[in-house]
């Protein structure tokens, strides 16, 4: 009987890491998909996207230089669509993680009108809030 409960309780703790990993990939994987993801034409859209998955100084950060951004972004005529390639977790407790993420984008703007790809290696910093899994920081890795 103690056998039975000791494996009851492995199997639901192994439930919740898998669950908990597989929550942290999502939400880094959005993050850095929004990251990697404008269209000067929806610019307010896109840069709401990237908030609505940030916190702490990154949000500030970013919501700092949204103006800014969106004036760059209109006047280059920039669009880039996001792809990610990869994403693993470097390390994670139960209210925090790091997350490495390799991500394409087709990137077109008013200097190079026919498009060049591109790719991200970015370290997402991610963080528990209210049972979500936010972006706390971003970080372009070589």
């Amino acid at each position: 009987m103690a056998l039975t409960g000791w494996l009851s309780v492995q199997l639901y703790a192994q439930h919740e890491a898998e669950q908990r990993r597989q929550d942290i990939l999502a939400a880094a994987r959005q993050s850095a998909l929004n990251f990697t993801s404008i269209d000067y034409r929806h610019y307010d859209r896109d840069s709401r996207n990237v908030l609505k998955g940030a916190t702490g100084d990154f949000k500030e950060q970013f919501a700092a230089q949204t103006e800014e951004l969106t004036k760059l972004v209109a006047q280059n005529k920039s669009v880039s669509e996001g792809q990610v390639l990869e994403a693993g977790i470097t390390r994670s407790t139960e209210r925090s993680a790091r997350v490495l993420v390799v991500a394409d984008s087709k990137v077109t703007n008013a200097s190079v009108p026919k498009g060049e790809a591109r790719t991200y290696r970015l370290q997402l910093d991610l963080v528990l809030v209210d049972g979500r899994w936010l972006t706390s920081g971003v970080e372009f890795v070589g």
